[in-house]
């Protein structure tokens, strides 16, 4: 029962350590929950302003689009006008050159007529034996002549032409380079705002990634501090458990005391002047451990659950204790050889395994759902508590500790607390 009251002190004195843990724990993810808030809204910040520049910069490279597709055809223009350009300069050169030769035979002409005067006429008069065709042949002179002025006529007609032609396509080559030159200098400004707009979206893509990623490691250490606050909770909750169960088992050995003392009591007043010899208990019914096992729930194994150990009933549920009608057992003793193993009724985590009063060595195992089974007067403990066994597993061995005077154990199942008699969860022996 001492240690009992000092494992329970322990706990109560663990308790508030624990809870100021998980306080400081609660406070750090509610800090972390916060920034994780903060870094969530700076994102979306950061988003709306991505998304603004991102529709900037599309249309800025929409209309850079629209530029260069214009250049491109200007330049085409630019590039059939040269052509044509080039082509009115061939044939200027080509006209230049015939009008020169015509300068130069009339010039010939024109010397020949100045040097020989009319002597051009006589020759040809005086040559002609035929008057009529001297005449012709004056007038094919007279036609000749007149063509060749006519054809001087349209080459200088035609060079005045290619020149208005040349200045008009001057005109338009010029215009042609100025708009280039605007398209250039507005695809350079475009450009440049695109390049400025870019470095924009880099940043803004950076501080994102940076934000993501700081958002990340702050939702780590959320899922972090949310595990060690699980843990803390579970400790306490675990810690609230096992204090109760102390608790129980310390009022259950205070009762224990108590019964024994008015026992003891009781005796002390007997007036009876002979010595009383103990009674011997009438034999019991055999028990066996043998046979199947059980998993499952506890509750769905009512009536074939095997016995702990191999041997003969002692004491059942409900009988009297002793001498003290008042008293009754809340289990069953099982007579046994002494060192014989005692098995585990049914799978599941030792809570207590250690020297009690009244009980000698005692192995109190949980099966949950409020179900206990307790193992005592043991003669060595196999297990420890916080073990977890399975169905017919040895747990202990068979003694007489807790002052008995014969090997024998006591065995007990609980049920939310209240005593159940093992003879209605264990096998019925033939």
């Amino acid at each position: 029962m001492l240690r009992l009251l000092i494992a329970l002190a322990l706990t109560c004195l663990l308790q508030p350590a624990f809870a100021d843990e998980r306080a400081q724990t609660q406070q750090q993810l509610d800090a972390t929950r916060q920034d994780i808030a903060e870094l969530k809204k700076m994102l979306g910040k950061l988003q709306e302003e991505k998304s603004g520049v991102q529709k900037e910069l599309k249309g800025t490279e929409t209309e850079m689009g629209k530029l260069e597709k214009e250049v491109d055809a200007l330049q085409k223009e630019l590039k059939k006008s040269e052509s044509e350009l080039q082509r009115l300069d061939a044939e200027k050169k080509k006209l230049q050159s015939a009008r020169t030769e015509q300068q130069r035979l009339i010039a010939i002409q024109a010397r020949a007529a100045y040097q020989n005067g009319r002597q051009e006429y006589l020759k040809l008069l005086l040559n002609q034996q035929n008057p009529e065709k001297f005449a012709r042949t004056l007038t094919y002179y007279d036609y000749l002549s007149q063509a060749r002025l006519e054809q001087l006529k349209n080459f200088n007609e035609t060079l005045r032409q290619l020149a208005n032609v040349e200045k008009d396509i001057g005109l338009q080559q010029a215009q042609l380079l100025v708009q280039k030159s605007d398209l250039d200098t507005r695809r350079d400004e475009l450009d440049k705002v695109r390049k400025e707009r870019q470095q924009v979206l880099a940043k803004l893509n950076d501080d994102v990634k940076a934000r993501d990623q700081k958002l990340a490691a702050r939702e780590q250490d959320q899922a972090d501090l949310s595990k060690v606050l699980k843990t803390i909770e579970e400790t306490l909750a675990r810690q609230a458990r096992e204090a109760e169960e102390a608790r129980q088992k310390a009022l259950i050995a205070q009762q224990e005391a108590e019964k024994k003392r008015l026992r003891e009591a009781q005796a002390a007043a007997d007036d009876s002047d002979a010595p009383r010899k103990p009674a011997r208990p009438t034999p019991g019914a055999l028990v066996s451990s043998g046979g199947e096992t059980f998993g499952g729930p506890f509750a769905a194994t009512r009536g074939k659950l095997p016995w702990p150990v191999d041997g003969r009933l002692l004491a059942r549920f409900g009988e009297t204790r002793g001498d003290d009608a008042r008293t009754k057992w809340d289990g069953v003793m099982i007579s046994a050889s002494a060192g014989s193993q005692v098995h585990a009724v049914h799978g599941g985590r030792v809570v207590f395994a250690d020297w009690l009063r009244g009980a000698g060595l005692l192995v109190i195992l949980d099966h949950g759902n409020g179900f206990l089974s307790l193992y005592g007067h043991n003669q060595t403990l196999l297990k420890s508590a916080g073990d977890v066994v399975k169905a017919g597993e040895s747990i202990s061995t068979v003694g007489n500790s807790g002052g008995q005077d014969t090997p024998a154990l006591y065995f007990a199942i609980r049920q939310q607390g209240h005593p159940s008699d093992p003879a209605q969860w264990c096998r019925a022996q033939g």
